[in-house]
């Protein structure tokens, strides 16, 4: 079965993605993350190859306390980006919540090299905590 492109379908381009996605994101400023969620799991759907909204989604899904379900928008925005430090550092905040410590403390431990004084901080405190 063939994927359908929304994005044709509706007759949307990049300008209507954006204004979703500026929507989206004044909602999670605004700490109204399951009000977030829903325009994010469209701009997954709309756009299915951005690394960032994956990301983004994976980290409200976090922050709402469903680690198994950010998990999953992890592993799809390091399939896109295999290298985002942001999404690295989520990811072992999730395996943590999931109680996969090793694996977190194993992902922590390569991110506290990290280039990113912010991203290197927080790996340390994880290792801190979970040590």
């Amino acid at each position: 079965m063939a994927r359908i492109n929304w994005l044709e379908t509706m007759r949307w381009n990049d300008d209507q993605l954006e204004e979703l996605r500026f929507l989206g994101y004044a909602y999670l400023r605004q700490g109204k993350y399951d009000i977030a969620i829903s325009f994010f799991e469209a701009l997954c759907v709309l756009e299915p190859d951005s690394a960032y909204d994956a990301q983004t989604l994976g980290a409200l899904y976090l922050q709402m306390g469903n680690p198994a379900k950010a998990l999953k928008y992890f592993d799809r925005a390091l399939k896109l980006d295999a290298d985002h430090s942001p999404t690295l550092l989520n990811l072992a905040k999730a395996l943590f919540m999931l109680g996969k410590k090793e694996e977190g403390l194993k992902l922590a431990n390569v991110l506290k090299e990290e280039l990113n004084p912010s991203i290197a901080n927080y790996a340390k405190a994880l290792i801190l905590a979970y040590s």
